[in-house]
């Protein structure tokens, strides 16, 4: 089942289309760009999906935003602030140690990049 909730116009030629759909069987809240060109037209790997058991977490991050936020100059030069007591999943600790791995003792190696398809069951 897919209900499409709203798109919002990113550009002449691309749309942000938010969408309730059952991926693999789950349900949740889509929110993807979708395209339209000559060589193209549907959706991009741009954008994300919220599982239905995370989608209050979501809501209320949402609805927490003052709009007024929005229209003012950047937060500390751009970087994110947190309003829980630590960063998502996704912004912690962006390097790991690689101990045994056979590099030099000390160094370390950047996390894989995740890719939103891979977020996983108690993530998001």
């Amino acid at each position: 089942m897919e209900k499409d909730i709203d798109r919002i116009p990113k550009n002449p030629e691309t749309d942000i289309l938010i969408r309730v759909d059952d991926f693999g069987g789950r349900r949740g809240v889509t929110i993807r760009e979708f395209v339209r060109s000559e060589r193209y037209t549907g959706f991009t790997k741009a954008g994300t999906r919220i599982p239905a058991e995370h989608f209050k977490a979501f809501k209320a991050a949402i609805n927490s935003i003052d709009e007024k936020e929005l229209m003012e100059a950047p937060v500390d030069g751009g970087q994110q602030k947190f309003s829980g007591s630590s960063p998502p999943k996704s912004q912690d600790k962006a390097l790991v140690s690689d101990k045994g791995a056979g590099l030099d003792k000390g160094k370390a190696k950047a996390k894989p990049k995740i890719e939103d398809n891979d977020i996983g069951e108690g993530e998001f």
